[in-house]
């Protein structure tokens, strides 16, 4: 019976062993199954994270294509703008000298104008004058032809005596 005794001594100190194995090990199960459940949780959350990290990369790289479109827009816009420019300038340049030509005509036509008024006057004056010398040259004639007229007259009262 001692040894009977013995036996389930050992057997229950077997069974106590295994217990407290059987309950660590369901402690160890426990926090392994806490750990998997928080592992679980994380992986959501980093899921989660990785999906709205994928949106935002998508979104930046439209807004990069957006960007690139625009950039190449405004270097078209830039080159179109230098083209206008240099246009421009052309057509200021075009301007100036079209300008200058109007001042140098405007001048040389109111030159024009003012040689006009006195070669008129001077016409004037020549045209007064020549009517001055054809009035002149009818009293002469007149005086002629009176003087002639009394020639004749003298003449023949001169041959009549």
């Amino acid at each position: 019976m001692d040894k009977l005794k013995e036996k389930m001594n050992s057997l229950r100190l077997e069974t106590d062993a295994a217990q407290e194995k059987a309950d660590e090990a369901l402690e160890k199960v426990k926090a392994q199954e806490q750990e998997l459940l928080q592992k679980d949780h994380e992986i959501q959350a980093l899921t989660h994270k990785n999906s709205l990290l994928e949106e935002e990369v998508e979104k930046l790289e439209q807004q990069l294509s957006e960007s690139k479109d625009a950039a190449e827009e405004g270097a078209t816009h830039g080159a179109a703008n230098e083209g206008l420019s240099k246009k421009l300038a052309i057509l200021e340049e075009d301007l100036e000298n079209s300008d200058r030509n109007l001042r140098e005509t405007t001048e040389k036509l109111r030159q024009t104008d003012v040689k006009a008024e006195h070669f008129e006057r001077k016409v004037t004056s020549l045209e007064q004058e020549r009517d001055d010398w054809e009035k002149k040259h009818e009293e002469l004639l007149e005086k002629y032809n009176a003087a002639k007229k009394e020639l004749e007259e003298i003449t023949q009262q001169l041959e009549s005596i």
